[in-house]
């Protein structure tokens, strides 16, 4: 197996979204905001290569979005996912799976494009795409609180292409090569990708766990659906990474791109930060 980070670029978020309840005073110590208390955060994609498959997890924010919308989130050092991807090796048509841990536009909205007005398609005509039912019903009719976040140019297009797959939490019939670990705490059925590589367990923590600032029990995004559901699914994923020595994966983490944790008398902590290069 061959890990490749896919950086798509940089976004901004507003830091007491970010934190939740834990006060600005604490967490700007670990993420430093602008004057407007907006943090930047990554849109780090991970491409797995193992055999013939080459397995995209995430997407990024993509770019058919308007002038307006993007002026919302102040994007940086944007990157488009071809251009990194070729800087790889590889080409768009050559990704066989793309894994989706969720609908949220900054996970999945370079998975599709414009191609004219009100005209969009799948950007990999050659992938499976994937998802999984519950989260597909909850993203296609979406509560208030995270209509904003699912964007139907983003996700029905993926339908209409053929190429949505289901996978099932109760019994998976799928040949994707890693467990899946599923969460309910940040959106319904949030999907984590778990493998060995180099012969240690490597977790893509997506949202659950989006920087090294989120390993602490209570702070959970303001963005999460059911935070203390959030919290308990921490508590109980950190405990077992701590236990199996895992290498966590940061998709927004704007400066780290892995850690592994350990027990402390405060918990679950940061043991080591490091590049994926490193393992």
């Amino acid at each position: 197996m061959n890990l490749h980070i896919i950086n798509t670029g940089k976004f901004k978020l507003d830091g007491g979204a970010m934190f939740g309840v834990v006060p600005k005073v604490i967490w700007k110590n670990l993420v430093t905001p602008d004057e407007n208390n907006l943090c930047t955060w990554s849109m780090r994609c991970l491409l797995i290569e193992e055999g013939d498959r080459l397995i995209l997890i995430d997407t990024g924010l993509g770019d058919k979005q308007s002038e307006k919308f993007f002026s919302y989130y102040f994007l940086s050092e944007t990157i488009a996912l071809e251009k990194t991807l070729n800087e790889k090796g590889f080409t768009t048509d050559d990704v066989t799976d793309v894994f989706l841990t969720h609908l949220h536009f900054d996970h999945c909205g370079g998975a599709v494009e414009r191609v004219a007005e009100n005209s969009y398609r799948a950007v990999f005509k050659n992938a499976t795409y994937w998802s999984n039912q519950s989260h597909w019903d909850w993203a296609i009719t979406p509560n208030p609180r995270e209509k904003a976040s699912f964007l139907k140019e983003n996700i029905l297009p993926l339908q209409e292409s053929g190429q949505l797959k289901m996978i099932n939490p109760e019994k998976r019939t799928d040949d994707l090569p890693f467990e899946i670990l599923f969460m309910d705490g940040h959106t319904e059925k949030q999907m984590l990708p778990k493998f060995n590589y180099k012969g240690r367990d490597c977790i893509f923590a997506a949202d659950l766990i989006p920087s090294y600032a989120h390993v602490p029990l209570p702070y959970v995004m303001g963005f999460d659906v059911r935070p203390l559901v959030t919290m308990t699914e921490k508590k109980e994923f950190l405990k077992m990474a701590a236990e199996n020595n895992s290498v966590l994966f940061f998709e927004h983490d704007a400066q780290n791109e892995c850690a592994s944790v350990k027990f402390s008398e405060k918990g679950v902590v940061i043991e080591s930060l490091f590049p994926l290069s490193a393992l």
